[in-house]
């Protein structure tokens, strides 16, 4: 059904549920897994005319970040008996990361989770997922 699944992290709580659920599939499947998490561009402006050494300490922090996420998601992945290859797409929009990284990988499967928010809540905060879900051409499994 499907060989090779892109799983999706930011590292909360709702996203480990994300990165489980798509451990037990890969498993159960005998799917490769590609676990990516993302991290935004320089957000602010204001911030940015802030000076090179701050965007080279932002950047520095995204990458520790990404590390550990990727590391617990490793090893989530080998506690499952799963081989995984980890990724960190950094300066970029996670929704977009999300479906170009797992069209240029070959995945047939992209896993996510979702907040589940709703409403006004889902308008100001947005939704990662949503964008995924409507930009790609994959099949997309949200967990909540």
């Amino acid at each position: 059904m499907y060989s090779h699944i892109l799983i999706a992290t930011d590292g909360s709580e709702i996203s480990t549920k994300g990165v489980d659920h798509g451990l037990k599939l890969a498993k159960a499947l005998g799917a490769r897994v590609t676990i990516i998490t993302v991290t935004d561009y320089w957000a602010s402006g204001a911030l940015a005319a802030a000076g090179p050494a701050t965007i080279a300490e932002y950047e520095e922090s995204g990458r520790l970040a990404a590390e550990d996420i990727l590391r617990e998601a490793a090893e989530m992945a080998s506690q499952s008996g799963v081989t995984a290859e980890t990724r960190h797409i950094p300066n970029r929009y996670a929704a977009d990361a999300i479906v170009e990284t797992a069209q240029s990988a070959g995945a047939d499967l992209i896993v996510m989770a979702s907040h589940g928010r709703r409403g006004f809540r889902k308008l100001l905060l947005g939704s990662q997922t949503s964008e995924v879900l409507t930009t790609s051409t994959l099949p997309v499994l949200v967990v909540r």
